[in-house]
């Protein structure tokens, strides 16, 4: 029977990708990534906000402005599962802001962060990947 070369290497490697640690690790690296996208999005409503006096609403398309900050700072990420993150805004009004109402148009906030940090998450993810199946650590 013929010897195939690099077989226990492939196999070492497999049981890193799959271990506890290597779970523990790509989902540090996806709350991580969930929290760039909760800082992307507590930042589109904020920048050039101005509160109480002077207020000016977002226009349709545009991500709220903040006023009282309410929104802004209901923005939260959570682990939900070993390889599951959710970030989600809690304001009562955040779903009707992005995705808009028969009265109002949208004011997308988390979509657009999303958007703007997907390739960044990928990277952490892969970052991950890549370290454990080296047998190393992920620094973050």
């Amino acid at each position: 029977m013929p010897k195939i070369a690099g077989v226990a290497n492939f196999s070492a490697k497999l049981k890193r990708i799959t271990s506890p640690e290597a779970k523990r690790q790509v989902g540090a690296a996806l709350f991580a990534a969930g929290e760039e996208i909760e800082v992307a999005a507590a930042l589109s409503i904020t920048n050039g906000a101005v509160s109480g006096k002077g207020h000016v609403p977002s226009a349709p398309g545009e991500p709220p402005n903040a006023d009282t900050h309410v929104l802004d700072r209901s923005i939260e990420t959570n682990q939900v599962a070993p390889l599951r993150v959710e970030v989600s805004a809690n304001a009562p009004y955040a779903v009707h802001l992005e995705f808009g109402t028969s009265k109002m148009a949208p004011r997308p906030f988390m979509a657009p962060a999303l958007a703007a940090k997907r390739d960044d998450a990928a990277k952490l993810v892969a970052r991950a990947v890549s370290h454990i199946s080296k047998g190393g650590k992920v620094t973050g």
